[in-house]
């Protein structure tokens, strides 16, 4: 079976391999017409030496040379190609939850600007983390980078806790519309929406009942995840919803301990 290398490396553990599998790439994404010429500048290599790796690529079988400029890859060079992807990923994947995610910084909001190094006071607004300089604050961090005021700023070094209560939920449940009894006071619905900082809608019942008291909603989408985050980081929100489809939002709550409110908006 042809060897593209030895099997015991993977691509990053062999420059050799890293700049087979990058011109096999390539060829695969032009093929059958390949320009070596733009695959060494895509590269970063000589011309000479993708016409080197493309005479070794097609002598291990895992490219075909169909003419002057005309290259396919083989079964064996694209399963040679899947194999050291997943080890690509594999690694990638490492990286990112076991290096990266170790060093646990966040972005937060700059209230002042905020120098590299400085410790800043941490405090939770509108479901924004903001920073200001100084560590006075219960919750503090360390400013990962430089930052105006009203920029994001990458924090680390957290120390504290950051105190702050989760958002109030209330879900005002409607009637279908097969229902008999589906009239719905809408303006009790509106005189509700102006207490609460985010409105939500799911259904067409409920978008119905936002338009009938003309107030466009903030979530339309994905409502029982944005609900259950925004509560979770001190966003009070309004909910409306017909019957038959509370119960993935309170679902939603209750997994994280959100409690929340039930109200019926039929007349």
């Amino acid at each position: 079976m042809p060897d593209a290398g030895d099997d015991s490396e993977g691509v990053l553990d062999s420059k050799r391999d890293a700049t087979r599998y990058r011109i096999l790439v390539e060829v695969a994404e032009r093929q059958p017409a390949v320009n070596q010429s733009e695959i060494a500048e895509a590269i970063g290599v000589t011309s000479q030496a993708v016409s080197h790796y493309l005479q070794e690529l097609v002598e291990d079988g895992f490219v075909d040379k169909k003419g002057r400029g005309r290259y396919q890859v083989t079964k064996e060079g694209v399963d040679w190609l899947i194999s050291r992807t997943e080890e690509l990923r594999d690694y990638t994947e490492y990286v990112s939850e076991e290096v990266v995610g170790g060093v646990d910084t966040d972005s937060v909001l700059a209230d002042a600007s905020v120098d590299e190094g400085e410790r800043v006071s941490l405090r939770m607004e509108d479901g924004v983390i903001h920073a200001e300089p100084g560590g006075e604050g219960r919750a503090t961090a360390v400013a990962v980078s430089s930052a105006d005021e009203g920029e994001a700023v990458a924090v680390s070094e957290f120390d504290g806790i950051l105190e702050y209560e989760p958002g109030d939920v209330k879900a005002v449940t409607l009637p279908a519309t097969s229902r008999r009894d589906h009239d719905v006071d809408v303006d009790e619905v509106a005189q509700e929406i102006e207490e609460y900082d985010l409105f939500a809608v799911t259904g067409t019942e409920a978008v119905a009942v936002a338009r009938q008291v003309d107030v466009e909603p903030d979530v339309r989408f994905g409502v029982a995840e944005a609900v259950r985050e925004a509560a979770a980081k001190g966003v009070s929100v309004l909910v409306v919803a017909a019957d038959d489809q509370v119960s993935e939002i309170t679902d939603a709550l209750s997994e994280d301990g959100v409690g929340y409110e039930i109200v019926d908006a039929s007349e």
